[in-house]
């Protein structure tokens, strides 16, 4: 994509980057909740495994309290036969509860890497599917931070809280069960404690959501940082911008640390005071236990073993208490990748799939951004299948946006554009595009070899023998022969271990062996040497023949062979003619010609 197509749709966004999912209201927290757990239906195996196993352990908790009971009532009766029993029923008891655990944990886990495996990659091929102006208004560290952080937050609100809320809320039911069987006019008053610690969830769970997406934020914030030094190392180099990059990522790191300390904090105090409502109501059970009215009605053992089980409920409480914060920080985590996963995908309205010849008719067709800005308007040009044209004019012209019409990665606003006489629409994005090779000024390569990128995507089923034609084709086989594995050899991310002229041949080979019927050169020379381009021009000059070929360039020389050449001026053709009769006419591009010789 050209920098003046990134330039002209940066004007459909607002400031703000992410306004576009900044001002959707948020859903409410249970409907992403249960869209969450929507993901877990495919798992209901692994989930009846997991309540299996957890109730098992849940279980053994009412066990300890009984294995008490057990061993006090013995001693007191002096039975020994009772006693020889103690160590099978201690190893029996753990063994036991070490299945249920295993279970419970290795089930949950289960469940918890598919769905952080099959959200990704559903996020992942949304990524794929989104129009230009998607990444053009979301920083790629904002994305990114979505599809690695969010992702692993969201498994929060669904595995881990889950695994929580069945092992320890199954527990804290026996206990309650048990409690209530051994002596149900005591266990009443724990209840007493309930609306206080509701109370207090509901208040942490607030604060908890809304700390979790300025987190969000803030991590989005340190990613985009960190793709642009990663990217741009060399521009930090060079300018002694390591200072400013410092400072600007301690200043994003300290407001991420200060949101998670809030968090801390939060946590730390809903925490205690959830226990010390549960420690009050446990002293009073406590303390109307001891009366001798209520000791005169049981054994050692049954008290013993009251008081135990009342004691084991503090554990899975804290631990249910807990929870509320993983949940929160998931459901925050899971309303933005909702928010990607329902952005409007690229419109495909196409239904006709043909074999393009390479005309193309462009009839009064306007270009006008959101801002009211006119890349092109009235703009009307008839290319003829096998055509060169060229397209020059200053910076904002509309040059580009003109061609990012042809590939649809713009829609136009007014006016019809057809190729062999059928509207643009009306051709599926997959055929159009698989018909159009681009050879672009900034090049993209890939952190694979040199013969994956140039038989790239639907190319990858061309031969050994095709790939390096197209590479002689470039100029590029005798460099590439001379790198330590030839074509396998691989050229790091981004292609930065090659040279500007060389990643250049790498971008012109893949356009050539694509061998399509409409040719675009966005710049196509613009970082090559003098004497690489002589040589490639030669090349391009071939592979042009009997191709529609759309040529843009600042630099005139390059353009002298066109077949015509279109002066483009505020979105309009003020000139069109070929080289010779644009010279005699002495207007814009005599002009423009006199001022790049000089």
């Amino acid at each position: 994509m050209s920098q003046s197509l990134q330039a002209d749709t940066i004007k459909t966004s607002a400031n703000n980057p992410q306004e576009s999912e900044l001002l959707l209201p948020s859903p409410p927290k249970h409907k992403t909740l249960f869209r969450l757990l929507a993901y877990l239906k495919p798992y209901w195996w692994a989930l009846a495994l997991t309540i299996i196993g957890f109730a098992i352990n849940a279980g053994t908790e009412i066990w300890i309290a009984k294995l008490l009971q057990y061993i006090t009532d013995a001693i007191n009766q002096n039975d020994q036969a009772k006693q020889n029993l103690f160590p099978l029923i201690i190893v029996l008891l753990f063994f036991v509860r070490g299945v249920g655990s295993f279970l419970g944990n290795y089930y949950t886990a289960l469940v918890s890497r598919n769905l952080v495996y099959e959200l990704r990659v559903q996020v992942f091929n949304k990524l794929l599917r989104l129009p230009s102006s998607f990444y053009l208004a979301n920083p790629s560290g904002t994305i990114s931070s979505k599809l690695i952080f969010d992702v692993e937050q969201v498994t929060a609100a669904s595995t881990d809280s889950m695994k929580t809320l069945l092992r320890d809320g199954l527990t804290v039911v026996a206990l309650i069960g048990f409690l209530l069987y051994s002596n149900w006019r005591l266990t009443l008053i724990l209840f007493l404690v309930l609306p206080p610690i509701l109370w207090l969830i509901r208040v942490a769970s607030k604060r908890y959501l809304t700390l979790s997406k300025d987190i969000q934020q803030t991590m989005g914030d340190v990613s985009h940082i960190t793709n642009e030094v990663v990217t741009g190392y060399q521009v930090v180099k060079n300018y002694g911008g390591q200072a400013y990059e410092a400072q600007r990522f301690d200043n994003t790191s300290k407001r991420n640390l200060r949101q998670g300390m809030k968090i801390v904090v939060t946590n730390s105090i809903n925490t205690p005071a959830v226990q010390l409502l549960m420690a009050i109501a446990m002293s009073v059970v406590v303390w109307l236990a001891l009366r001798p009215a209520v000791i005169d009605n049981i054994s050692a053992g049954e008290f013993i073993s009251y008081i135990a089980a009342a004691g084991l409920l503090s554990k899975p409480v804290r631990s249910l208490t807990d929870i509320n914060q993983k949940l929160q920080k998931g459901l925050a985590a899971g309303e933005s990748i909702f928010a990607l996963l329902d952005e409007p995908e690229e419109q495909n309205t196409g239904v006709l799939s043909p074999v393009l010849s390479g005309e193309i008719k462009l009839d009064k067709v306007s270009l006008v951004y959101p801002d009211s800005t006119v890349a092109l308007q009235d703009f009307s040009l008839d290319i003829r299948a096998g055509e060169t044209i060229a397209l020059v004019g200053r910076s904002g012209a509309g040059k580009s946006s003109l061609v990012n019409l042809l590939t649809r990665t713009l829609d136009t606003t007014s006016g019809q554009i057809t190729m062999d006489g059928m509207a643009i629409e009306d051709i599926t994005l997959e055929s159009l595009r698989s018909q159009i090779a681009m050879v672009n000024q900034q090049v993209v390569l890939f952190n694979t070899t040199v013969f994956n990128n140039i038989a790239y995507g639907s190319l990858a089923s061309k031969s050994q023998a095709e790939v390096e034609r197209a590479a002689k084709d470039a100029f590029a086989h005798d460099f590439i022969t001379k790198m330590p594995q030839g074509y396998q050899s691989e050229i790091g991310a981004e292609g930065l271990q090659l040279s500007g002229g060389q990643r250049q041949r790498l971008s012109i080979a893949r356009a050539l062996l694509k061998d399509s019927p409409i040719l675009i050169l966005d710049e196509a020379t613009s970082a090559l040497d003098n004497e690489s381009e002589h040589y490639i021009q030669q090349a391009l000059d071939n592979v042009m023949k009997d191709r529609t070929t759309l040529v843009i360039a600042h630099r005139l020389t390059t353009i002298e062979s066109a077949d015509r050449i279109a002066v483009l001026d505020n979105g309009r053709i003020v000139e069109i003619g070929t080289h010779d009769e644009l010279l005699q006419n002495k207007s814009y591009y005599a002009q423009m010609y006199e001022r790049d010789f000089k």
